[in-house]
């Protein structure tokens, strides 16, 4: 999953310049929802997989977390998104993503990439032989 994550740039872009909430200190998993396409709260991903890791470890024993890897400060912005013209030209994307590169290492981004892992236990795998 590409999803957005939270990091002092990433929040001070979310809170001030996107029209979504993005509220890192909710008590549950929930947001109100006023209707299609809205109610959500962006910072949910990162709420989900590294504030309540411990929480969602033990609520999906299955699903292992393998990597997380934070993504994007600047190209998703330079884009210019989903709805707005882009900033940079098409040759640039390269130069852009070595900048990123760096920042990337040092934890700031607007995005993080998730991998998860469905696994199995050995109730589930006899089951499934005893269904064959």
């Amino acid at each position: 999953m590409i999803e957005p994550w939270s990091c002092a740039w990433s929040r001070f872009i979310y809170k001030n310049l996107h029209h979504e909430p993005f509220v890192e200190d909710v008590k549950n998993w929930e947001f109100p929802s006023s209707g299609p396409l809205s109610g959500a709260n962006g910072a949910l991903p990162w709420i989900v997989f590294e504030r309540d890791r411990k929480i969602f470890e033990d609520e999906f024993p299955n699903l292992k977390i393998e990597k997380i890897e934070p993504l994007m400060p600047f190209s998703y912005l330079l884009s210019g998104g989903i709805s707005m013209k882009s900033l940079m030209f098409g040759f640039m994307y390269g130069i852009c993503r070595s900048i990123e590169k760096i920042f990337e290492r040092a934890g700031v981004c607007m995005f993080a990439m998730i991998t998860i892992r469905k696994t199995t236990d050995n109730n589930e795998n006899m089951y499934k032989k005893t269904l064959e």
